[in-house]
């Protein structure tokens, strides 16, 4: 008898994961988020992503499976199944990576999905969604830039939490991404970004160069296509109100040590081995960032 009603329930739970797999949605996604996400089966923020996807149909979350271990990809498909309309699952056999993840994702949605506005989140809620559609509503407010990024500035009346004993490290490689960049950026590593949709082939077509510096590539490729000026015309800041540091996070000593190692091998990568073939005017710029 107990095996019958296992089976029964294995069905069932079979059948609505066949539903949202094969669900053809009327809306039309206006947003789309990308959530990369590696071994989060006791983790993922089931509840609140589920909570933000019933309230926000016009959002589509875009759930990528980064070759994960564990049963990552069974929650991400339950999760699916909960609201099929505007929940995706892309899933990567192997492991990439964040930022291969992330890549993965921008494309996949590019491809299969006719959001005006693409961009990604961290799966470990750093930032909140609703804050992420708060930002996508603000650079629409915006039309003028092609991209808008999240920056966790620490002022009265915002709830930003970070690990004052990386501090140090964080200042070092911040003023050394300025001096590459040549931008007066305050935080270019905050997991929430969003970039206009005719952006996104050139950004993500190619693998990154770096793990855990994809953010400054993606920001040496407007760079590289624009000029230098891209950033200070296309690029908006946006201070989030909310942002909380997660203690298990993957980014270890090691790897700030390597940090700006890597920062240099960039900087030869973009602006020195390679140069610009052609550099857009002020006004041919305006016009492939407004453009959709």
């Amino acid at each position: 008898m107990k095996t019958l009603q296992n089976q029964k329930r294995e069905n069932v739970i079979s059948e609505l994961l066949q539903s949202a797999l094969n669900y053809d949605p009327e809306i039309q996604h206006h947003y789309a988020i990308v959530i990369p996400c590696y071994n989060e089966e006791k983790r993922f923020a089931y509840q609140e992503f589920k909570t933000f996807a019933l309230q926000h149909p016009e959002v589509l979350l875009c759930l990528v499976n980064d070759g994960s271990k564990d049963r990552t990809l069974a929650v991400l498909r339950g999760i699916q199944t909960e609201s099929p309309s505007n929940i995706a699952v892309y899933d990567m056999p192997q492991n990439g990576g964040k930022s291969e993840a992330v890549r993965q994702g921008m494309l996949f949605v590019h491809r299969n999905y006719d959001s005006k506005l693409i961009g990604f989140l961290d799966a470990d809620l750093a930032t909140h969604p609703e804050e992420w559609l708060l930002m996508a509503k603000y650079k629409e407010a915006h039309p003028k830039y092609g991209a808008i990024v999240g920056s966790r500035i620490q002022r009265l009346g915002a709830d930003i939490n970070r690990d004052d004993s990386r501090s140090l490290v964080s200042s070092m490689i911040k003023k050394i991404i300025k001096a590459i960049l040549r931008a007066n950026f305050q935080d270019t590593q905050c997991g929430a970004k969003i970039f206009q949709r005719n952006l996104v082939p050139f950004l993500f077509k190619n693998q990154f160069e770096t793990p855990w510096l994809f953010d400054v590539e993606i920001f040496l490729r407007l760079q590289q296509k624009f000029g230098k000026t891209t950033l200070q015309k296309g690029v908006l800041e946006y201070p989030l109100l909310h942002w909380s540091e997660i203690g298990d996070s993957r980014l270890k000593l090691k790897d700030t040590i390597k940090i700006p190692l890597q920062l240099l091998g960039l900087y030869y990568h973009y602006q020195i081995k390679r140069k610009p073939k052609s550099i857009l005017n002020n006004k041919q710029l305006k016009l492939a960032l407004q453009s959709n």
